[in-house]
């Protein structure tokens, strides 16, 4: 169950205007934080020996948006990815330029960085993550398991007009190539992963007790998101859709005792003590004036949870904000 008490609480919001957030405790026990900016126009990253130091530490801009053409609008969710002795970014961008210049093809890229410390030293564009299908995709993600790389995104299935996004997995050849065809996880098709908008989003896996877990973000990006979860045993072919389990709830989602609406958008870490931790974005209130996009409030939010028996998170619900 979660730590409700004062003492296991953390501060929230953890970090302001910083939605889509995620956090990694490196190898080293450093720590390391980046998130969409407001201004959808730069990659930032936070370091610190600590957790609690990241709300404080010093925000880095390590990659600017281009001033025309490909990677130059709507810079979306960074994720950082420490990948057999170098650093990597998987990132959304749109167009920019000219009045013919479609800000909304939005794609998935990659930054690489030789270096140990991710603040330092150069980064290398090696350039966008090519599918099958070219249409809208976001929210690249990595896992490792069993001795084998994948990648997992948000991208529209052009056969369900219907839907904006649907998860899909595939093998990776290297960091920024797909190794072979990708497969469709999940569509959105519950009632609560299509209030406003039909969407699977923001993936993220962990790999615990031979199980690999997919948490993902659903519907529209105001008080109805929320966060659904996928399933799958270890020794199964991840590839196979039939392999996994989605659940037919959400499992983190708006708590209006607590004052905390639309929680998503989430990823993992541990605390100093290797207790887990939930990162996700949410909002404080539920009624959002224009569009959502342009609201700076999903500020970054962490908690700890724990386990069930059945070897499933527990999450619980959004604690109340507390600085």
């Amino acid at each position: 169950m979660n730590d409700n008490s004062t003492a296991g609480r953390f501060p929230n919001p953890f970090i302001e205007q910083r939605a889509d957030p995620q956090i990694v405790r490196h190898s080293d026990g450093r720590y390391y934080f980046t998130a969409t900016v407001p201004s959808f126009d730069r990659i930032v990253l936070r370091a610190s020996e600590s957790l609690a130091g990241l709300r404080e530490a010093e925000e880095v801009t390590i990659w600017t948006a281009h001033e025309s053409g490909p990677m130059g609008s709507h810079i979306w969710a960074p994720e950082l990815h420490w990948i057999d002795g170098a650093w990597y970014v998987y990132f959304a961008a749109g167009e920019a330029g000219d009045e013919t210049a479609d800000v909304w093809r939005i794609r998935m890229y990659v930054l690489e960085n030789t270096g140990a410390n991710p603040l330092e030293g150069t980064w290398t564009e090696r350039g966008r993550i090519r599918t099958p299908i070219d249409s809208f995709s976001l929210d690249a993600t990595t896992f490792a398991c069993a001795g084998r790389r994948y990648l997992c995104w948000a991208q529209h299935n052009p056969a369900l007009p219907e839907t904006n996004t649907s998860l899909y997995l595939a093998e990776l050849a290297d960091p920024w190539t797909l190794a072979g065809e990708p497969v469709e996880l999940s569509r959105p098709e519950a009632a609560w992963e299509t209030i406003r908008f039909a969407v699977n989003e923001g993936p993220y896996a962990i790999v615990r007790d031979g199980r690999v877990l997919i948490t993902y973000s659903a519907s529209g990006t105001g008080a109805e998101y929320c966060v659904g979860l996928l399933s799958a045993e270890v020794g199964s072919d991840l590839l196979d859709p039939a392999s996994w389990t989605k659940h037919d709830e959400p499992v983190f989602a708006t708590s209006e005792a607590n004052g905390i609406y639309g929680p998503g958008h989430n990823a993992f870490t541990v605390d100093e003590d290797g207790r887990d931790v939930l990162v996700f974005h949410a909002r404080a209130y539920a009624e959002i004036e224009g569009d959502p996009l342009d609201n700076p409030d999903r500020h970054c939010r962490l908690q700890r949870f724990d386990w069930s028996e059945a070897g499933l998170p527990v999450f619980g619900e959004p604690l109340p904000e507390r600085r």
